[in-house]
Formats: C-alpha cells, structure tokens, sequence
C-alpha cells in the first residue's frame, strides 16, 4: 500500500541544491530528461520535494507525453506527499486522460481514514468526472462533499454545478442550485451557460433574466450560446442591451454572424467595432478576413493586412492570421499575395500555415506547387497531418494530376505517416477521378471504401457525370444524393441539368414538380459589390433598377461588337436562343459588375466637374 506523507524534512544538500537551480533553468523536456537521469544515478530518488519539482515541471504542459511521463516517475516515488497527489490530480483533469485524476483521487482515498485534506482537490475530480462521462463517481464525489463543511464552499458548488451540465443532467444541476446557500454570479453563469450548452435557450433566457446581477461575463456567455444555436437575432439584441462591451463581447457576435454564413452582418460589425475605439483581437481579425473572403473584398483584406501590420498588438506570424490572410488572399484570388505572405513568416511557420498555403494553391488548381510545397515540408521534416494530405488531394484534382493524387494517397497510408484517410479524402479521391473522366474508378472508390458513402461522394460523382454527359450513372448517383439529403436543392438541380444538356425536357419537368411538391426552392444565385464601404447585392430574380438595365445592355452591345459569343449550352432551360442570351445577362455577377460600372462613371464625372469648375475659376480670375 502507498504511504501518504504529509510533512517531509527537507534536506538540501549540495547535490540537491544544484539539481533544484538545474530545473528552475530548465526549459524543455529532453534537459528535463537529462536532470531526471541525474537524480537517479546521484540516488536522490527518495527526496520527494525533488521528485514533486520534476513532476510540476511535466504537469505544466498538460501533453499526453508529458503526463504519462509525470505518472512514470510517480510511480517511482515510495511515499509521495499530498502536493505529489494534488499537482498529478488537477494536471490530468485538464487532459483527454482525465479518468486518471479519478483513479488518483480514488488512490489516496484508500490511504486514508478521513476526509480532511483533500477538499483542494476537489474542484479537479469533479472536472475530470465531468469530461470522463463518469456519472457514478461524480455522484459519489457529491456524497462525500455532502457530508462535510466544503459544501458551503461556492468554489466547489460551482464546480458540482459544471460537473452535472457536462454530464448532460440538467435536473441535477437545477436541484443543486436550487438548494445552494451561497449564490453567487459565477453560479448564475454557469446555469445560464449549461442551460445554453445543452440547447435549452428558454430557461437559459429565463435564468439570465432572473439573474440578481450581470457581469460581463453573464452577457457574453449569453451572445456566445446563443449564436452557436443560430439565433442571431436573439444575440444580437442582447449585445445592443449592453451598456459596457468588451472585446469579446464584439468578437462573440462577430465570429457568430461567420458561423451561421453572414459575412455581411460580420464585416459591418467589425467596422462598427473599430469606430466604437475597441482594439480588435486576433479571433476578431480571423473572423473578418474570412467574411472578407467569402465576400471576395480584396480591397478589404488588404486594409485589415496593412492594419495588423500596424497594430502594437498583433502580428502576422503569430499563430492563426498570417493562416486567416493566406486563406483571404487565395479565396480573393490574389495567389501572389498568399503566397507572399507564407515567405514573410517562413521562421515561425504552424501547421495551419502550410495547410492554408496548400489549400490556397488547390483553389487556383496548381497542383504541381502544391506537392512541391508537401516536399518541401519532407525536407524540413515537418509532419503532415490529415488536413494538409486533404488540401494536396484537392490541389491534385483540381489540376488533373491523377498519377500525383493517387501516389499522394498512398503515401498518407504508408508506413511513414499512417494517416488513416477520412472520409473527405475518399470524396477527393472520388472527384480527382470524375474530372478527369474516369467514373468507373470513381464508382469503385465510392463502392470500396470503409464507410457508408455521405451526401458529399456522391455530389462528386453526380457533378462529374454532369461533366461527362453520364446519364444513367448521374441518374443512380442524383438518386442516392437525394436519399441521404432530400431538403438539399442542389442534388435535383444537377440531376435536371443533366437531363437538360441532353435535352430530356419532360424529365426535367418531374424533377422540378418534385421540387415542387416537396417544398424545396432553389437559392437563388446572389453576387455582390462593395462600393464606398457599402455593400450592394444582387439576386437573380430580383426586380433590376433602370440604370443597372441600360449598363447591362450597353456591356452586352460591347462585348458582341469585340466578337463576343456566349456559352448558351451553360442555359439549360427549354426557350429559344434570343431568349437564352437575355438569361445570360441577367447574370447576378454581370448585375453586380454594371452597378459598379455605373459608380465608377459617376466617380469620374463628379471630379471631372470639379477640376472643370476648378479651371474655368482659375482662367476668370486671371
């Protein structure tokens, strides 16, 4: 049985004292492995405040390496004391491994013959109770907790609180709190974000207007939750409520309006946020280039580089935004710029930054760079991981490089990286093989990898047959789509397209009365521009202002005096061809491109008045 000391004499001898200077320098683990060596070949094994320093240092990190490494030289400890127990308890709590904070809390119990003592280690097990799913010894732990004075003590009680909601027992949690003597606003704030958490908007919106009194926090955790089950809306009144807003609290309902695709409400958040005096953070900055990129507002993303190049507290090469402007640039189409931007930070490169660069050049199909870049990354012995081989299949799919994704594949398989592939990887797969028109190989892999083939695969192979004019494969394929997706409009559109390019007319009909009769509506296409920091959309469909019409057809008239012809099979309706060309340029893109053509004219003449204005008042005054 393990003996628990509680008070051990410290002896700093010579050799002790420079071993404890050694690890107060110590920085890494492998000179963290070399001081251990040393304690052992020295026989200092047996001086546990030694032994608690060295399993403090590989604690801090909370790795699955270290950790296991931390519980090696426990195990090596005779007698470890109660700090020994407590630094091992609170470090795996924060772990995947948290079961082993229980195992440990269970451990020292059976060394002793009461509770006194442990009350510090408390707040840990209930954590790792939580995060392990461990609901019988959570309730245990609230027994014992029960039958002693901490259970007045709001630290612990809030800690029960999260235990409960993180075990998905809302009653429990409700019965607790109802019953705490002591309320004080962190538990307020925990019901609100269990309740949150757990779906439960109303009573989450209940308790937080019965909350005695707000912090910033209790606001936040509100916008937080309630974004994070689509209710913009919702957030988006409580964040107008607030009369004090912080940082996060405009960086919540920022990267909320990204997460439910509104990058129009987040960028006009974000410019609402800079007037208001608020410094922006790195998530804020993250969010917004990827609202500027799925806008394609280069001229933004540009602005938000040049300010981050700027700013005293934000850098391009720390972590997450040199990735976030990679990805904007390349999304935006300015490749040069991505790639610009990966050469400025190459002595402080992530993994995130290679996958970004990667998936930018897989967006423009330069496939062949991108497996340079994979070499690349070989050769300076940076381990790929499933994002980055998912990127390298794209960018090879993209570029027809068939020969160079399938030899991709394999190497993610092989001995060296034993990347087991996903689902995604299968679906590229699928697509390198449908562009380049090989659809039986296509066909195979849906049919021979280990999962049951998603929504996704089979898009893949229905757009390829698209491509190909396949019928009756696109036919099997829309079939399947549809099955696994049936509210999913695009699956029945490519199917009538596939029917229309080869002029099935009257299958395109059922298609379109089964669209019909099932209530799913096509969305329809929407481009948009920005002009003077406003941004204007247009959706097809949609009625067209008079000036929009005549620039139209004014572009039109142009473009067929160059010798333009356009594309009337990419019209795939049953109307004559006159009628034809006019859906082509009642495109939203070429809406979008009119309008701004219209503005810029107007720009033009407004200074061309000026300087005439300006040179009539000149020549008079002479």
């Amino acid at each position: 049985m393990t003996t628990i000391t509680t008070s051990v004499p410290i002896q700093f001898s010579s050799t002790t004292t420079a071993t404890l200077s050694l690890l107060e320098k110590c920085k890494s683990m492998p000179v963290l492995h070399q001081i251990h060596a040393s304690v052992i070949k020295s026989g200092l094994t047996s001086h546990t405040f030694l032994m608690s320093k060295l399993i403090s240092f590989c604690s801090n990190s909370r790795s699955p390496s270290d950790m296991n490494y931390a519980l090696s030289i426990f195990n090596s400890i005779e007698e470890p004391n109660f700090f020994i127990f407590f630094t091992l308890i609170r470090a795996f709590a924060d772990t995947p491994n948290s079961l082993q904070s229980i195992l440990l809390y269970s451990k020292i119990l059976s060394t002793l013959e009461e509770f006194h003592g442990l009350e510090f280690s408390i707040p840990s097990v209930l954590k790792a109770c939580g995060r392990s799913c461990a609901f019988e010894e959570g309730r245990q732990v609230h027994g014992q907790i029960m039958k002693t004075d901490i259970q007045c003590d709001p630290f612990v009680s809030n800690s029960m609180l999260r235990m409960y909601f993180d075990l998905k027992d809302i009653r429990s949690a409700r019965r607790l709190f109802d019953t705490m003597p002591h309320r004080d606003v962190y538990s307020w704030n925990s019901m609100v974000a269990g309740y949150l958490k757990a779906g439960e908007i109303g009573l989450a919106s209940e308790m937080f207007r019965e909350m005695p009194e707000r912090d910033l926090v209790s606001w936040n955790s509100m916008i937080d939750g309630l974004v994070k089950h689509g209710k913009c809306e919702l957030a988006r009144e409580i964040f107008e409520m607030m009369k004090h807003k912080n940082v996060v609290s405009w960086t919540s309902m920022i990267s909320g309006y990204m997460l439910n695709h509104r990058p129009k409400e987040s960028l006009d958040l974000f410019r609402k946020m800079l007037t208001s005096g608020i410094e922006p953070d790195a998530a804020a900055i993250v969010s917004v280039l990827s609202a500027i990129a799925d806008l394609g507002f280069v001229e933004e993303g540009k602005w938000i580089h040049s300010f981050v190049c700027r700013s005293k507290f934000l850098s391009i090469d720390s972590g997450v935004i040199g990735s976030a402007l990679i990805d904007m640039y390349s999304k935006c189409g300015y490749i040069d710029n991505a790639r610009d931007i990966f050469k400025s930070i190459s002595h402080r490169r992530n993994i995130g930054d290679w996958n970004s660069m990667l998936s930018g050049l897989a967006i423009h199909g330069l496939g062949k760079e991108a497996l340079e870049i994979l070499r690349d990354m070989e050769r300076m012995e940076i381990e790929p991981d499933d994002i980055t081989f998912l990127a390298v299949l794209r960018a090879c799919s993209h570029g027809g490089l068939v020969q160079e994704g399938e030899m991709c594949f394999k190497t993610m398989c092989g001995k060296k990286y034993k990347t087991v592939p996903k689902i995604q990887h299968y679906g590229c797969m699928i697509d390198l093989y449908g562009r380049a028109g090989q659809l039986e190989e296509a066909l195979n892999i849906l049919q021979e990898m280990p999962f049951e083939p998603d929504v996704l695969a089979w898009k893949a192979l229905l757009s390829s047959c698209l491509k190909h004019g396949k019928i009756e494969q696109g036919r099997f394929a829309a079939l399947r789509a549809i099955e696994l997706a049936p509210k999913d409009s695009s699956s029945y559109i490519l199917l009538s397209n596939i029917y229309a390019k080869t002029g099935r007319w009257e299958d395109v009909a059922k298609i379109r009365s089964l669209m019909k009769e099932r209530g799913i509506k096509k969305v329809p296409g929407c481009s948009s521009i920005l002009i003077n920091g406003e941004i204007h959309e247009f959706l097809v469909g949609k009625e067209i202002d008079s000036d929009v019409i005549k620039k139209l057809e004014e572009m039109v008239f142009r473009l067929n005096l160059e010798g333009y012809k356009p594309d009337l099979d990419q019209v795939l309706v049953d109307v004559e061809e006159k009628h034809k060309e006019s859906l082509l340029s009642f495109h939203s893109e070429k809406m979008a491109l009119a309008f701004g053509l219209i503005n810029v004219n107007r720009v033009l003449n407004f200074f061309e008045r000026i300087f005439t204005y300006c040179l009539q008042k000149e020549t008079s005054s002479r």
